[in-house]
């Protein structure tokens, strides 16, 4: 789906959903601002904008065109900047390791958005906020893309949020019940942690080039709002590698307390063991056939065994009792 909006000092109010050729002669004025989102097209919508209408280098093209994993990065051109980012289906942490690829094309009198998925919350969010309140496109093509970038920046917050309060709730259990269950959860959280890393990191590398490199289609103004956003993301750097060192810890107490139990069940079977080696050794004594053995004959000898039975037990366990080994 192509949807265009165009702004100019000759229209109060932006014109939306323009034609080929419509789109073709807004981006001949560059005093205009004309977005351009593309929001799951075709292989001919592709083509017919990005390398018929806009004619962008073939390997950005190609990048579009691609549905495989892409690492985010920023490309400069002689006259555009693409900037490949990465937004979050949903507000789901299980839903970090599959993000949503948008490709932005900044120009200095347009904007590109390239989405392979009909509804992405940042594009959708701004699209809607610009139907209610057009200046927002009335301050350069920078401060659109800044807008789009900094909702799909925000949306990862409330994602590290949900991440906190399952890590506070895994404290609890790991201490309580440390059951198979908890480490899956556990492992869980270290790998969305871990898919969180590597989608920060490079896009915390984009936001410090675009607030610190000079870039013909950025004004100076313009650049403290991209370090806002690239301050955003080393907040979010440093949530989530302190929650990934509380996950590790975690674990390290999960693995201990498995160990410490394994240990416990260890000692009272060896104990159990040890208190019946001497009843067994007396047993196997009075199990041997033969024929001249007193006790046999003796009318209260089997009463004697037990009697011997229990003060053997008796007092291995009072030992084991006064050295505190249970």
């Amino acid at each position: 789906m192509i949807r265009s909006v165009y702004y100019t000092n000759h229209h109060i109010i932006p014109q939306t959903n323009l034609s080929i050729e419509e789109i073709h002669r807004a981006l001949q004025d560059p005093e205009g601002l004309l977005w351009v989102c593309l929001s799951a097209p075709t292989e001919e919508e592709l083509q017919t904008i990005l390398g018929n209408l806009f004619h962008f280098h073939p390997l950005a093209i190609e990048d579009c065109t691609s549905h495989g994993y892409q690492v985010s990065k920023i490309d400069e051109f002689r006259d555009y900047l693409f900037i490949v980012m990465h937004a979050l289906p949903s507000g789901k942490f299980w839903e970090i390791s599959e993000p949503i690829e948008v490709d932005i094309f900044l120009g200095k009198n347009y904007v590109v958005s390239v989405t392979h998925e009909s509804y992405v919350s940042p594009i959708e969010t701004v699209w809607k906020h610009l139907e209610k309140d057009e200046r927002l496109i009335t301050r350069g093509s920078d401060f659109l893309c800044h807008a789009i970038l900094d909702h799909l920046v925000d949306d990862y917050l409330p994602v590290l949020d949900e991440i906190d309060e399952q890590i506070e709730f895994l404290e609890d259990q790991v201490l309580q019940s440390p059951t198979p269950d908890v480490l899956s959860k556990t492992l869980e959280m270290k790998h969305a942690l871990m898919s969180m890393r590597r989608l920060v990191a490079p896009q915390r590398e984009i936001m410090n080039r675009l607030s610190r490199d000079e870039f013909p289609m950025i004004d100076q103004q313009s650049k403290i709002y991209f370090r806002d956003i690239y301050d955003h993301l080393v907040r979010l750097q440093d949530l989530s590698e302190s929650l990934r060192d509380i996950v590790t810890g975690i674990l390290d107490i999960y693995l201990n307390s498995t160990s410490l139990r394994l240990n416990e069940i260890m000692k009272a079977l060896t104990i159990v063991s040890t208190i019946f080696l001497p009843l067994s050794f007396v047993a196997g004594v009075y199990g041997m056939n033969f024929i001249h053995m007193p006790e046999l004959g003796w009318r209260y000898g089997y009463l004697m065994v037990w009697v011997i039975f229990f003060l053997i037990a008796s007092g291995m366990i009072l030992f084991f009792k006064k050295r505190n080994w249970f």
